[in-house]
């Protein structure tokens, strides 16, 4: 083994195997990482979506209401 041709070699194949380890597990975690992020996004999908009570409706229309008329006020419109 003292064959600097041979402990360059095994030196390098040991240090690919290293980095490939390295690479292998930085890919799984991502992996994981990203099954994970899709089964919580099925969560969510699956959930129940909540309407909003009239009170918040009529709030909203009312909203859509003023901002039409200050559309309306800013294009010199009449009303």
């Amino acid at each position: 083994m003292s064959d600097p041709q041979i402990t360059l070699t095994l030196t390098l194949a040991v240090a690919s195997l290293a980095g490939l380890a390295m690479l292998i597990l930085a890919a799984l975690n991502g992996w994981r990482g990203w099954l994970q992020l899709k089964s919580q996004q099925m969560r969510l999908a699956s959930a129940p979506v909540a309407t909003p009570n009239t009170g918040a409706r009529i709030e909203i229309a009312d909203l859509k209401e003023r901002i039409r008329k200050l559309e309306a006020i800013a294009a010199g419109v009449d009303l």
